[in-house]
């Protein structure tokens, strides 16, 4: 088998990669180790900041999103217990973001996939990226029983932290940067409606808590648009800040209430609905950079190459900026014959990755209470957040981190 770009995972930046190339007139084959189902439930992020937003739309894939997708445009900040809203389309010229979980942009973008565009084979397992170093890539994989060598002229690995595209750079060539963080994520789905109606960060003693929703399944209201709703037609997503390694079991339902209802108290009097929890995990949280994202005609992106902890709402995104970068490199070598931006790509990519690095970075250290902090660094904390409420300076560098960091 033979193509001009081999994408090893069908995540959102190895399907839109395939659409991006699509629309450009370049063949390419993606492969994913699972199965399309899994593809389909797999949960992960669920906001989407503007400039994504806006590369959906210009793909052919927002037709759904913008029927059913929740626009937001601010997220409150709590501490102290007082409350202060960031509103994002006054601070940074009308951005927003965009309540849309991965597992729909991943079904409307296979669908398109299987529709119109090139092969889309799932349960098909990269083994191993072969000559990456040389003008003939290959990736062997494994599918239906049977190895078998996909030939490309470029390999774009969006297969992960733990994916077979990372390991193929030599380790000697490569620098990797990283933070564990000493605490993690409590995560619930609850039958109830969201008790507010745009997402909630809480910096408490007891440590953070957020606030977010999901939107209902289209199905459940055929005759309306879903972002016409109600907010009572949403479902709760919290999350509470726990240390590291903790087993979501240990928490019973009432348990999590209770704290989740300490955290987010305010003077004012404001209530936490409670409901039936459905689901329940912990998330770590990590910052992860691996450079170079290139080599040879190797090109990493996603979390093959970067990773970030989940506060800021970045990981997606930053996803969707490194496949478009190729996109358009590889759309510029094809129409000039200069590959001037392919060689630019790794450099192109981490400027905006170390951005969104520093922003995730600072939201989760500024909402985030150590395990060994101190009353200095308590205060500090309160400090940045009182700054961030009484300056539009400061609430705008928060606005434009969180809407998105630009695309070119």
């Amino acid at each position: 088998m033979r193509t001009t770009v081999g994408i090893i995972g069908a995540g959102p930046a190895g399907l839109l990669l395939a659409r991006l190339l699509h629309n450009a007139g370049i063949d390419s084959v993606v492969l994913e180790s699972r199965d399309r189902a899994y593809v389909e439930q797999r949960q992960r992020a669920g906001i989407l900041e503007q400039g994504t937003v806006d590369v959906l739309r210009a793909v052919g894939a927002g037709e759904r999103m913008d029927r059913e997708g929740l626009r937001h445009d601010g997220i409150e900040l709590r501490y102290a217990k007082k409350r202060h809203r960031v509103d994002f389309p006054a601070l940074t010229g009308g951005r927003s973001v965009t309540v849309y979980a991965q597992t729909e942009v991943c079904k409307d973008l296979i669908a398109l996939q299987l529709k119109e565009g090139g092969p889309l084979l799932f349960e098909a397992e990269a083994l191993a990226v072969e000559g990456a170093d040389t003008d003939s890539p290959s990736v062997r994989f494994r599918h239906e029983g049977r190895e078998e060598l996909l030939e490309c002229d470029y390999v774009v690995g969006c297969d992960g932290s733990w994916g077979v595209a990372r390991k193929a750079i030599p380790a000697e060539l490569t620098r990797v940067f990283e933070r564990t963080y000493p605490f993690g994520w409590l995560g619930i789905l609850a039958d109830v409606p969201p008790s507010h109606d745009e997402l909630v960060y809480a910096r408490h003693d007891r440590g953070f808590a957020l606030l977010s929703m999901r939107p209902p399944v289209s199905r459940h209201h055929p005759s309306k648009e879903v972002a016409s709703l109600p907010i009572e037609s949403f479902v709760s997503r919290l999350y509470l800040q726990v240390p590291e390694g903790t087993d979501a079991e240990e928490w019973g339902d009432q348990e999590i209430w209770d704290e989740l209802e300490r955290r987010f108290e305010t003077e004012d009097g404001w209530r936490l609905e409670r409901g039936p929890i459905t689901q329940k995990s912990v998330t770590p949280m990590r910052s992860y950079v691996q450079e170079p994202m290139r080599y040879g005609r190797l090109f990493l992106a996603g979390d093959a190459a970067h990773i970030v902890p989940p506060t800021g709402a970045k990981g997606l995104n930053l996803a969707v900026g490194d496949v478009v970068t190729f996109a358009r490199a590889l759309t510029y070598q094809q129409e000039t014959g200069s590959a001037e931006l392919l060689d630019a790509y790794s450099e192109t990519c981490l400027r905006r990755v170390w951005q969104a690095e520093r922003f995730s970075y600072d939201m989760t250290t500024l909402l985030h209470r150590a395990p060994d902090a101190t009353p200095f660094e308590d205060r500090l904390q309160l400090a940045r957040l009182e700054r961030i409420a009484s300056s539009r300076a400061a609430e705008t560098d928060l606005a434009e981190g969180y809407t998105g960091f630009p695309l070119d």
